[in-house]
């Protein structure tokens, strides 16, 4: 067998470039493999798209499963590409978008039926599948609708319509009557009417735009509020065992009066007789002061004790002989050379 440094280098450079290239594509296009991919692939079809968009989420009974993979126009039909991993789907499945929050965004809702697995090949027919309806588009839409109506013109229409039937019964004129007053008023308000519909546009706009925000407050605010439950839960916890153990103290206490009550009124005499001596002893630790110091520096300069007896000889003819008279004054000191 060669070595590797002695092997073909050209070889070893188109090896190495397809197993790279191998592993790029298995890496691109790993959420299409059956095992490791993001599930089997369907199709749906509806009548519109109704705002769902590639990427959102596929849910049966409110659980993920999914996510639509894309949306394409066939014909007068939209055709709604999606993957589902790990759920079972039958052969009469009905799917619907719904609305997953209240600014608009849509998800695909499921419902699993009929008596064998559906197949990928066929999707799911228009006959199976609804839209929702959208009270933000449809807002924006009356918006635009209006802006485009032209108010003098009706004005004028509703007072010609008033004229025409003066000769009417007085139920049909007074209803003609509060038309041409209606008309009038909106040609009046004509300014305003179109600022307050650019209003509710530029605001649906806005909340448009802000959904993921806003969903992510809601999120926030849902995960804060689980969390102080929890935080509350633990606390209600924390004060029934705290009065459990106080009813168990009190118990254990009542029980053991007459045993505990001699033991606490000689702790209470204990307590006051050194209460009444603690000056006594206090001013014995003082005094132990002075006497622990010079014990320290009797004994400190090694194993023996360092001394100084004073009086006990004296110089006689120049000899140095004890002295035993008991009358000799003893407050003498040593001299500064040293000496007995």
């Amino acid at each position: 067998m060669k070595a590797f440094s002695e092997r073909n280098p050209a070889w070893i450079a188109v090896i190495g470039t397809v197993v790279l290239m191998a592993g790029c594509l298995t890496a691109f296009f790993s959420s299409s493999l059956p095992v490791i991919g993001s599930g089997t692939s369907y199709e749906a079809r509806f009548t519109e798209a109704a705002g769902l968009a590639e990427s959102n989420e596929v849910r049966i009974a409110g659980v993920k499963v999914g996510k639509v993979t894309g949306v394409r126009l066939d014909g007068t039909e939209v055709v709604v590409a999606f993957s589902v991993k790990d759920a079972w789907l039958g052969n009469r499945t009905t799917a619907a978008i719904k609305i997953k929050t209240l600014l608009g965004q849509k998800y695909l809702a499921l419902d699993p039926a009929g008596d064998h697995e559906l197949d990928p090949a066929d999707p799911i027919p228009v006959e199976r599948t609804t839209v929702p309806f959208d009270i933000a588009e449809a807002t924006s839409g009356l918006a635009t609708h209006l802006e485009e109506i032209d108010v003098d013109q009706l004005a004028t229409s509703f007072r010609a319509m008033s004229a025409a039937f003066e000769d009417s019964p007085a139920d049909v004129r007074a209803m003609l009557d509060g038309l041409s007053g209606l008309a009038t008023t909106i040609s009046g308000r004509d300014t305003e009417l179109a600022t307050l519909l650019r209003g509710m546009r530029g605001v649906s706009g806005t909340l448009a735009d802000l959904d993921g925000e806003v969903g992510d407050l809601l999120t926030d605010g849902d995960l804060l509020l689980a969390e102080l439950d929890g935080r509350r839960e633990a606390m209600r916890r924390l004060l029934r065992g705290t009065d459990k153990l106080a009813r168990q103290v009190v118990a254990v206490i009542g029980d053991n009066d007459d045993a505990l009550a001699p033991a606490l009124a000689k702790l209470d005499r204990v307590s006051r007789i050194l209460q009444r001596n603690g000056g006594h002893i206090d001013e014995a630790l003082r005094l132990l002061g002075p006497y622990y110091t010079l014990l320290t520096d009797a004994t400190g300069s090694g194993p023996w004790v360092d001394g100084y007896l004073c009086g006990l000889f004296t110089e006689v003819d120049g000899v140095p002989r004890p002295q035993l008279d008991p009358r000799q004054p003893r407050n003498c000191h040593p001299e500064a050379g040293g000496g007995r």
